[in-house]
């Protein structure tokens, strides 16, 4: 159940504000590259509070990328500390894999301090192309 607010947080109030189809269609375009609905991008714009910056197709299949390789790594790693603790010779070195671990730790943060200008519209190629990553 979802916790209920104080009344100076409820949102009871409506702003009205008349725009024509063409401006309708460009707030509606923003609100959707921004990942907001109008009403969220509207607050946000008229309370002066930052936008979230939006990710590139080709940031985000990378970030899906990188979580795929972790969950391999992981998986390799339960596998090789089982294998250590029954006595087994385990299917890869620890060492190697707390360094990948690290690795792609770090990769992750570079990505994500990654200013980057580059649009949907500018990404190589096109939704077809992103098959190739999954």
């Amino acid at each position: 159940m979802r916790p209920k607010l104080s009344k100076n947080l409820l949102r009871t109030k409506t702003l009205e504000a008349r725009v024509n189809a063409i401006e309708h269609e460009m707030i509606k375009l923003k609100a959707q590259e921004a990942g907001l609905s109008i009403a969220e991008l509207t607050r946000r714009s008229v309370l002066l509070k930052p936008l979230p910056k939006r990710l590139s197709k080709i940031t985000l299949a990378t970030y899906k990328e990188l979580v795929r390789i972790g969950n391999n790594i992981n998986q390799l790693t339960r596998a090789t500390n089982t294998a250590i603790k029954m006595g087994l010779r385990p299917p890869a070195d620890p060492e190697q894999l707390k360094q990948l671990q690290n690795l792609l730790q770090q990769i992750g943060r570079e990505l994500s301090q990654i200013e980057t200008e580059i649009t949907d519209d500018d990404d190589v190629g096109d939704d077809e192309d992103a098959e190739d990553w999954e």
